[in-house]
């Protein structure tokens, strides 16, 4: 089993990297599917916990850009045995800013939500909890995926 948690902006291609590589063979949690929840954290966490109870991988598709924000989803992971992999999306903020421009609907978010996104950024280590930490490009209608040093 594996914990995959998606580090990066709004608009930075999380849930088109999770919809090209992990949609068959992995449960998908976002915050964003859960508009209406009171507790989305909360939500996020039972949701993650269900999962890996059932034996099945799951990918945490939100900005996670804080330490703080990473690290209960890593310690529900160790709960179940789980492998943490995190993919962290290095595509830049003016791109992330017309990429969401191109939006539609509860799709796009307002430009600050993007900025502050950024200013939260704290890039994950391996001392957090993670196994495996990858650097994620867009390159040619596609991603490009590196091990991150």
């Amino acid at each position: 089993m594996e914990l995959v948690i998606l580090v990066g902006l709004p608009a930075s291609g999380k849930t088109t990297f999770f919809r090209s590589r992990f949609a068959e063979t992995h449960a998908h949690v976002s915050k964003d599917l859960m508009p209406n929840a009171r507790d989305r954290g909360a939500r996020q966490l039972a949701l993650i916990d269900e999962a890996l109870r059932a034996g099945r991988s799951v990918v945490v598709d939100n900005t996670s850009p804080r330490v703080v924000d990473r690290a209960p989803l890593i310690a529900a992971a160790r709960r179940h045995g789980a492998r943490v992999t995190g993919y962290v999306f290095e595509t830049p903020r003016g791109e992330c800013l017309k990429r969401n421009r191109l939006r539609e609907g509860k799709a796009r978010v307002p430009d600050v939500a993007v900025h502050v996104a950024a200013a939260r950024m704290q890039a994950p280590t391996r001392e957090e909890g993670f196994d495996e930490l990858f650097t994620v490009r867009a390159a040619e209608g596609g991603f490009a995926v590196e091990p991150r040093p």
